[in-house]
Parts: C-alpha cells; sequence; structure tokens
C-alpha cells in the first residue's frame, strides 16, 4: 500500500513541476508554453486549463503528503522515546540515576573526585 501511495504521490509530483513550468508568468521572462504563435486554445482557455490542472494536482500532492503521513504513524511501532524511559527506579533512585552511564556517575561523596596523578 505505502509503494503504492509514493508511485502516486511521484507522479503527480512531476506533473505538477509540468503544469507550473508551462504556465505564462507575469513577468515575462521564466513563461516557457506562454508566447503566441496562435495555438489550439486562446490564451485565456489555456490559463483557465492550466490553473485548474494546477489546483487539482495540488489538492492531489496534498492528499497523497496526508496520506503517507497518516501511514507513516500508523505503521510506526513506537508511540515517543519519552513512553521507553522508566519513571521511577526499583530502589527508589531518581529518574536521572537510571538513565546515566555508571562512567559518567559522580562519587557517593560530598567531595569531588580528585583527578589521579600517575
Amino acid at each position: 500500500m505505502e509503494t503504492v501511495l509514493i508511485v502516486i504521490h511521484l507522479m503527480v509530483v512531476v506533473a505538477l513541476v509540468i503544469v507550473v513550468l508551462l504556465q505564462r508568468s507575469e513577468g515575462g521572462a521564466l513563461g516557457m508554453g506562454g508566447g503566441g504563435g496562435g495555438g489550439f486554445m486562446s490564451a485565456r482557455g489555456a490559463a483557465n486549463a492550466l490553473s485548474r490542472t494546477t489546483a487539482i494536482l495540488a489538492a492531489a500532492f496534498f492528499a497523497t503528503s496526508i496520506g503517507l503521513g497518516i501511514y507513516a504513524k500508523v505503521s510506526s511501532g513506537s508511540t515517543s522515546i519519552l513512553d521507553q524511559v522508566p519513571v521511577e527506579t526499583q530502589d527508589g533512585g531518581s529518574i536521572l540515576d537510571a538513565i546515566t552511564p555508571e562512567s559518567e556517575k559522580q562519587p557517593e561523596s560530598g567531595e569531588p573526585a580528585a583527578p589521579s596523578s600517575q
């Protein structure tokens, strides 16, 4: 299912890029397909068709994006990394004691550990 949705999404993306590039730009320098030459459609009719096609493809793009997001959320195993952290240890220690590696723990006495000289 995911592969089908990704393929549809990619086809919509490619079609959307092509349709956007075909539209005549207001600046006049970037449009590739908006020039004169007497095409089969009038300039206004082509603009309306391309605008409508762009809107439909944009809606399809949003729909497939949301569908892929929902599918990724449903298919993932864990909900959050915070759900995996133990809330309280068995010996009554704090959470930080439970998740801090032994190499980073400070000594139990009130004084800081003196560096060992060799």
